[in-house]
Formats: structure tokens, C-alpha cells, sequence
């Protein structure tokens, strides 16, 4: 009987164009997991000059996030099992959007570091989660392999792409002063 219903759920998959769509949303959301993971270490000395964080203290601005998102990562699997994938995702979407607002409205370092635990805790939330619906969603096999393929690769985009965009800010920085230079050279 539960061989026909997981037939039934896998034709289903087949047939449904959406899966792509929403492959699109859980990559994007897997992209700002490890997107903000790493854009952090880029932005710790404006955040501790403007939070007066000691320099001690300021790690944990990394260390906060790191350990929630690490430590839930099991619970937030487990819960998406016993409660429903979709709703636990859109759960860990919410805690993860309200705690980045609240990153970036914190007024004291506590505050951020408080933001920074529920961050991670939606981030545990959402990956795990966002991984099952993919292997539930598309069919096993070439699909199922193409769609974990992407998922990961914008993972690894999202995880580099901090070091990228200073990178480049740096290129256009001296890029700008060459240019500065050669027109006061005329």
C-alpha cells in the first residue's frame, strides 16, 4: 500500500513543472545560509567599530551563528519530519528574515549576538529541510542528481561570493584611483 502512495507521489513530481521553481526558492534560500556565513568575516571591523565590540567579543558575532546553526542542524531535520517539510522551511525562512533585519538594526552587541543565535537557528532550520524537499521532490536518479547538483553548487557560490564581492570592490577601487591619477596626469 505504501509502495502505491510513494508511486503515486513520484509521478506526481514528474508531472509537476513547479519543482524547478521551487528548487529555484530553496536554492536561493541555501545561498543566503552560507551567504551570510561568510559576508560576516567581511564586514567585523565596521561591525565591532560601530557596536564598540571588544576584540574578544567580536568573535562571537561569527562563533554565535556558527554553533546554532552546527548544533540545530539534526533538530531541524527532525522537526521538518514530525511536522511538515514546507511549514518547517517557511518556519526557518521567517526566523532567518527577522533575524537579519534585526542583525542589522541592532543597537548593542548583545543584540546582535541574541539576532545572531536566531539566525543560525532559522538557518538550521531551513537547510536540512530544504535538502529533504529536493530529495522528495524530483525523481531518483539523472533529475534528482541534476537538482542536488545545483543545490550545491549555489551553496559553494554563496559560500565564496563574499570574498568575491571584496575582491572586486577592491579591483574597482584601484581601478578608480589609476584613473583619478591618469586624469590629473592630462
Amino acid at each position: 500500500m505504501e509502495s502505491s502512495a510513494s508511486a503515486g507521489r513520484v509521478a506526481s513530481a514528474v508531472l509537476d513543472p513547479r519543482r524547478w521553481l521551487a528548487l529555484a526558492l530553496l536554492c536561493g534560500a541555501f545561498f543566503m545560509v552560507l551567504l551570510d556565513a561568510t559576508i560576516t568575516i567581511v564586514a567585523l571591523p565596521s561591525i565591532g567599530a560601530g557596536l564598540r565590540f571588544s576584540e574578544q567579543g567580536l568573535q562571537w558575532v561569527l562563533s554565535a551563528y556558527a554553533l546554532t546553526f552546527g548544533g540545530l542542524l539534526l533538530l531541524g531535520g527532525r522537526a521538518a519530519d514530525l511536522l511538515g517539510r514546507r511549514r518547517v522551511f517557511m518556519a526557518g525562512v521567517v526566523f532567518f528574515t527577522a533575524a537579519s533585519l534585526l542583525c542589522g538594526l541592532a543597537w548593542s552587541p548583545a543584540a546582535l549576538l541574541a539576532a545572531r543565535v536566531v539566525q543560525g537557528a532559522g538557518a538550521a532550520t531551513m537547510t536540512p529541510t530544504a535538502l529533504s524537499i529536493i530529495s522528495t521532490t524530483f525523481t531518483e536518479g539523472a533529475e534528482r542528481n541534476k537538482a542536488l547538483g545545483i543545490w550545491g553548487a549555489l551553496g559553494g557560490i554563496g559560500a565564496a561570493a563574499a570574498w568575491l564581492m571584496l575582491l572586486m570592490s577592491l579591483i574597482l577601487c584601484v581601478l578608480f584611483i589609476l584613473v583619478i591619477r591618469r586624469r590629473e596626469a592630462l
